[in-house]
């Protein structure tokens, strides 16, 4: 077996814990002789997962089985591009407000100008309902409801002593 890339002290406990579980799951074949199929079969895991595990555990160890890579794309749309999602977090935050099915027929007029896929209504809801509420409140209520609601202290100055 060859070094562990990864010690398992640099994994968080939850990585730690996906490891052992994930080593629980994959000890019958390692040790018992069952094969990866019937392990597969017995968790309700594809059998392509087990032979992935246990071939990480075989090369790594331990700390192959906790997943330890992030998406660099995570939490970003893959399927629009950055300018489509500009574009829908602008027109919800215009004055007046816009529904959600105003601004993503919008939104489809203008991908197919630009050649870009359509983005479907739920992506469109998505993506403004990620949007803080504390800049919503700003761009249609206005900066004096926005102070009274997220500010944290009122405080009152003069023009004059």
């Amino acid at each position: 077996m060859a070094e562990p890339s990864i010690p398992l002290t640099a994994l968080s406990e939850d990585q730690r814990a996906q490891a052992h579980t994930r080593f629980t799951l994959i000890r019958p074949a390692l040790e018992d002789g069952v094969s990866q199929a019937q392990v597969a079969r017995t968790h309700h895991i594809s059998k392509s997962t087990i032979g992935r595990w246990v071939k990480c555990y075989r090369e790594i160890g331990l700390a192959g089985l906790a997943d330890v890579q992030v998406r660099s794309d995570k939490g970003k749309s893959r399927r629009l591009p950055a300018e489509a999602v500009t574009l829908i977090e602008g027109l919800a935050l215009q004055t007046p407000p816009h529904t959600i099915a105003a601004i993503h027929r919008q939104v489809c007029a203008i991908a197919k100008d630009r050649g870009w896929n359509s983005p479907s209504y739920d992506s469109v809801s998505r993506i403004i309902k990620k949007l803080d509420p504390a800049l919503l409140t700003l761009a249609h209520q206005g900066s004096a409801r926005y102070r009274e609601e997220y500010d944290l202290l009122y405080r009152r100055e003069t023009t004059h002593v």
